[in-house]
């Protein structure tokens, strides 16, 4: 058995993935395009209905890949339910940034309808970014990060063209 001294290397942090994140802001913003007035708090309950969709997605993928993968094989330990939450975590935290903005909109003075599409701006641009990100830590082609970051604006856009059609 090795004792790890100061001076040892550590084993490298495991590569994040932010497929969860992309898929988690793409579930945001069509959750704040679908909303509509909620009740007598819009935006106390666009900020929970945001939140606590993401943690159920978050919940339903580390549930499907623990019963995909671990379950299959017979192997599972609470270890490697811990590993799964946290791989998927970025689903839950793509909901928080939106949230956010929603929570802080009375600070800004922002009326219902300047509200949603604040948050959807912030859930359409984290999108595009996660995205972006990802590809660029993969070392893709710059090529492949202009595609990539305009295919994730072209998605936001339907999710704004969506909106506005439901707002009218």
């Amino acid at each position: 058995m090795r004792s790890s001294s100061p001076g040892a290397a550590r084993p490298p942090a495991p590569a994040r993935d932010f497929s969860g994140a992309v898929h988690g802001s793409l579930l945001a913003a069509s959750v704040i395009a679908t909303a509509g007035t909620l009740g007598p708090y819009p935006k106390l309950q666009l900020t929970i209905m945001l939140i606590t969709t993401g943690l159920v997605f978050w919940l339903i993928h580390v549930y499907s890949r623990l019963v995909g993968h671990r379950l299959a094989s017979g192997d599972l330990s609470w270890r490697q339910v811990r590993e799964e939450a946290r791989k998927e975590w970025p689903i839950a935290e793509a909901a928080f940034p939106p949230a956010a903005a929603v929570a802080v909109s009375p600070l800004l003075d922002l009326g219902h309808n300047d509200t949603v599409w604040l948050a959807l701006g912030v859930a359409l641009a984290g999108q595009v970014c996660w995205a972006t990100a990802a590809v660029v830590r993969a070392g893709a082609a710059r090529r492949l990060v202009v595609v990539t970051g305009v295919v994730n604006l072209l998605l936001g856009l339907v999710l704004v063209a969506m909106k506005a059609a439901i707002s009218h």
